[in-house]
């Protein structure tokens, strides 16, 4: 599972993109030493796991440390000081769109950000299922992947090669 967040991509008066909305992906993952030999690997070799149970407290984590720096790091500045929403579905182990630690966090430097929830039964709302898990989707059709390292990279370099279309503005 990943976490992805991107945005409406930004032009200039000349038609020249000047953001183009992406602002990270985070695969939902962690690193172990592998308890014992075998033939693809030494005992304490370090192996990528995939985290069997995405609570809570993981997504406020990942909201934290991952998802609002790369936002402040890569924001267009011509928007500084503009709400940004942060839009996620309406899965129980999401943060609620008050949670006093994202609160704090997204309102520190000069920034309005905010989370709101993507209105139910509207599928036509969430960009990244239109667009870029659609992409991907494609891209996995194509080969075989042996572990979850490859997995992560795949999804990584499909996200870098991505290009943004603006399919919804929302005001």
């Amino acid at each position: 599972m990943f976490l992805c967040a991107t945005a409406r991509p930004r032009y200039d008066d000349d038609g020249n993109m000047t953001f183009d909305g992406k602002i990270g992906i985070w695969a939902f993952t962690f690193q172990e030493e592998a308890k014992r030999d075998s033939p693809n690997r030494l005992k304490g070799t370090l192996i990528t796991k995939a985290m069997t149970s995405v609570t809570r407290d993981v997504i406020r984590i990942f909201m934290l440390t991952k998802v609002l720096p790369a936002v402040k790091a890569k924001w267009p500045l011509e928007d500084m000081g503009k709400p940004i929403f942060i839009q996620q579905d309406n899965e129980k182990t999401h943060i609620r769109i008050d949670d006093p630690q994202f609160c704090q966090v997204a309102q520190s430097d000069g920034f309005d950000i905010c989370l709101m929830c993507q209105p139910p039964n509207s599928p036509d709302c969430n960009v990244l299922d239109l667009g870029f898990f659609a992409a991907l989707q494609a891209a996995f059709q194509k080969e075989f992947l042996d572990s979850i390292d490859d997995i992560v990279t795949k999804v990584n370099k499909t996200y870098d090669d991505y290009t943004l279309i603006e399919q919804i503005v929302f005001l």
